[in-house]
């Protein structure tokens, strides 16, 4: 996976310890599919994701994600999830804490394919077989799929945020 170049300069004075990013996850609805791509570094099926940029906002990080990644065009709906992602140690001791901000959007162009070599694969999938999506990936998808209204909003969800939360982190 790319290492934005901030990361690896921020990396230069910090080393290993932990830096807390801002990641995205951009949830691409076509009718009833959904783009899912296979990542080269550990084969997993997952949704684009990405890393915001400092000064760039959330929803363009996820548009230039899905168009660096995929190759697709795409409009950021709505936000659907904030969460704090498990401290995630890499091979080489990086230590990162993400915030993830998973976005719902719809496709608007371009067939996908693995533009950037982040993914091995990238295709439609019907959303009634997500059997290969694993874990947060899947808890992602549901989030950004909720349909409160019927017209495919639901307010975004937000983790933590109470006393008995905050007492349990201590």
């Amino acid at each position: 996976m790319a290492t934005p170049d901030f990361v690896l300069e921020l990396r230069r004075h910090v080393g290993t310890a932990p830096l807390p990013l801002v990641g995205v996850t951009a949830i691409i609805v076509r009718g009833d599919e959904i783009l899912l791509g296979r990542r080269s570094d550990n084969g997993a099926l997952t949704p684009i994701t990405g890393i915001v940029d400092p000064g760039e906002e959330p929803a363009d990080a996820a548009a230039r994600e899905a168009l660096e990644e995929a190759g697709v065009r795409i409009r950021v709906d709505r936000l659907a999830w904030v969460h704090q992602m498990p401290r995630l140690t890499y091979g080489n001791g990086d230590v990162v804490d993400y915030l993830d901000l998973v976005f719902r959007c719809s496709w608007i162009e371009g067939e996908p394919y693995p533009a950037d070599g982040e993914m091995t694969e990238v295709a439609w999938h019907p959303l009634d077989d997500l059997g290969g999506v694993q874990g947060q990936h899947l808890r992602r998808i549901e989030a950004a799929l909720e349909d409160v209204d019927g017209g495919g909003t639901a307010p975004a969800r937000f983790e933590g945020g109470t006393v008995d939360d905050l007492e349990a982190a201590r």
